[in-house]
This record gives C-alpha cells, sequence and structure tokens, in this order.
C-alpha cells in the first residue's frame, strides 16, 4: 500500500510538471460554493482528484460524468463496476490519514452517512470537502447537476438528470390515473427485526406514490422513526417491502412477528424484497427501484414493462416478485 501511494504521488508530480499534461498553477483557480449545510467552500479548479465519502456520492459522480476523478471511495462502495479499481479508504470512523495521502482537490460527503462534525477536522488539514443532503427525489436529481459544476462536468450531469426526470415522469404518468381506492397501502421497512422505516419528508414516500402505491408512514413526525409491533397491526399494509437482500428467507418475517398472520401483506403474499441500493441509497438508482417497485404493485399493468437499459438500471440484477418465491420447495 505505502509502495502504490507513494507510486500515485510520484506520478501525479510528474504529470503536473509534464509540458502539455495536467494543471499547471497558471491554469488552476479558486472557486467558492455553498454546499447543503449552508457551507462555503473554496475549491481550487480544475478539480482532478476527488474522494468519495459515500457509495451514492461515488454514483452520482459518475452519472454526472466525473467518475474518471475519482481516485478513492469508501470500503462499502460496489456500485459502478469500475469502482473496483479504485482504492479503498474508512468513511466510519473517517480515515484522515489516509485521505489526506491522496492529496484530493476535493472530498464529497453527505450528512446522511458523514458526520457534519467532520467538517473541522477537514479544515484544520487544508480539505475542501463538499456536504450533500437528500430528502426528496428532486433533491437527488439536483444532486447530479450539482455534482456536474464541482467536477466540470455541467453538460454531461445536466443530461443525465433530465433523463433520470424523463423517466420518473413517464412512470408516474402511468399510475396517476389510478384511483385511491387501488392503491394499495405500503410499509418500507429498513430492518425486519427492529422496525426502522421512513417519516415525514422522506423521498421513499414518492417512490411509493411514483409506483402507484400509498405509504402508511409518510405522516410519522420521526424521519427515521422505528416502528412497533401496534403500528403494523393496527395500520393493517397491504404491501411490506423490505430491503433486506436476495438472501432473505421469508419465513423469518413471521417467526419475528408472529402476531402479524392477522396483517393483508402476509396473508396475501405481499412481501416484496428489493435490493437495498435501490431503496435507501439516494442516488441516481432510485429511479430503478420505483420502477420495480411499480412492478410488485400493479403486475397486471406493467406485466409489459421492460426493464430499463438506462443509467438508472444497468447491471442491476432483477430480484424475484416476492419474498415468497425464495421460500424452500417442500
Amino acid at each position: 500500500m505505502i509502495h502504490r501511494t507513494v507510486l500515485e504521488f510520484s506520478l501525479l508530480i510528474g504529470l503536473v510538471l509534464a509540458t502539455g499534461c495536467g494543471a499547471s498553477d497558471a491554469d488552476r483557480s479558486d472557486a467558492t460554493q455553498t454546499d447543503d449545510l449552508d457551507r462555503t467552500v473554496r475549491i481550487e479548479r480544475p478539480v482532478e482528484r476527488v474522494v468519495s465519502l459515500a457509495p451514492n456520492l461515488t454514483e452520482l459522480a459518475y452519472a454526472a460524468g466525473g467518475g474518471s476523478k475519482l481516485v478513492a471511495v469508501t470500503t462499502a462502495d460496489d456500485y459502478p463496476p469500475a469502482v473496483d479499481t479504485l482504492n479503498r479508504i474508512s468513511a466510519l470512523p473517517v480515515d484522515f490519514e489516509a485521505i489526506t495521502a491522496k492529496n484530493p482537490d476535493l472530498v464529497l460527503a453527505t450528512d446522511q452517512v458523514n458526520p457534519p462534525g467532520d467538517t473541522k477536522t477537514f479544515d484544520s488539514l487544508d480539505l475542501p470537502v463538499y456536504f450533500f443532503s437528500f430528502s426528496s427525489l428532486s433533491d437527488v436529481f439536483e444532486g447530479i447537476r450539482t455534482m456536474g459544476t464541482l467536477l466540470g462536468t455541467e453538460e454531461v450531469a445536466a443530461d443525465s438528470a433530465r433523463t433520470l426526470e424523463r423517466q420518473i415522469a413517464s412512470l408516474r404518468a402511468r399510475t396517476e390515473s389510478i384511483p385511491p381506492a387501488e392503491r394499495p397501502r405500503v410499509l418500507v421497512l429498513i430492518g425486519d427485526e427492529t422496525l426502522y422505516s421512513f417519516g415525514q419528508g422522506s423521498y421513499i414516500h414518492t417512490l411509493v406514490e411514483v409506483a402507484g402505491g400509498r405509504s402508511i408512514t409518510d405522516s410519522l413526525d420521526a424521519s427515521a422513526p422505528t416502528l412497533s409491533e401496534e403500528f403494523v397491526l393496527t395500520e393493517k399494509p397491504d404491501v411490506i417491502v423490505g430491503a433486506w437482500g436476495a438472501d432473505y428467507d421469508p419465513k423469518r418475517l413471521l417467526e419475528l412477528h408472529p402476531t402479524w398472520d392477522v396483517v393483508p401483506a402476509l396473508q396475501n403474499d405481499r412481501v416484496y424484497s428489493l435490493p437495498a441500493s435501490l431503496l435507501l441509497r439516494p442516488g441516481p438508482r432510485l429511479v430503478e427501484g420505483a420502477r420495480r417497485l411499480a412492478k410488485r404493485l400493479h403486475p397486471d399493468r406493467f406485466r409489459t414493462l421492460s426493464a430499463d437499459t438506462s443509467l438508472a438500471s444497468r447491471s442491476v440484477p432483477e430480484a424475484p416478485s416476492s419474498i415468497a418465491e425464495r421460500a424452500p420447495t417442500p
């Protein structure tokens, strides 16, 4: 690792000094941007070396056309496949020494993953860090445009954001005519034992609405509520959607919550599991998450909905339509 770092640093110096390669001191200039924490961030342009501290920011960088500028990502990054060639650093807790060694022009962070208090350490190290925040689906699309501004890839970023917005608009056009009585009441869960979910103001409720459902937690005051057994029994969701991974055993849900045998979602085999990255990672693939959710909520209406081959869905394996399909056969 030391040898590799020294080699990268030597290569960087060589590129900067070489005639016609890299950016000379005369080519560089300062610019300021206001991040989502309302901080003024001074950035030296052009931005050529970037460290991402969250997987969704990595995906946004690639969607914005700036993936080639990334020099390190977190140990949790797994998409797109190009990240497999990048160096890994710890984001929880932040490995400041490893980041400093990468000599970045810019560090990307989000308050959903990275403690805002870390800005003080970054400032003391003279490392510019830009914080993103994502509450709504529109925040994600604007985040792509902002990423393009930061990385100098505005045209590609604007095109990517427009493409994703058109895809969401197209899906909404197919579901907006569904009457309320035909829209299933949906519970989206992060955990299956401890019932972590999404409260008021989350982008998750927009995904459910666009997919033709009604989220039953959209009016809860807490942004990240922990639900009770009684809440589920009282609300009686028609559909339960979890982010539990492809190997989730459907029997586990009822084993953990035996009283849920009266819940319509379990009675009618309407418990579905989508890849966590399509629900929990506010990035371009949320659009693919909404598309798959629509197929689950309204299989008759979306029987012919073909797999999207756009930037929102490339290389995302299709999950079974119901977690019941993964149950062992007798």
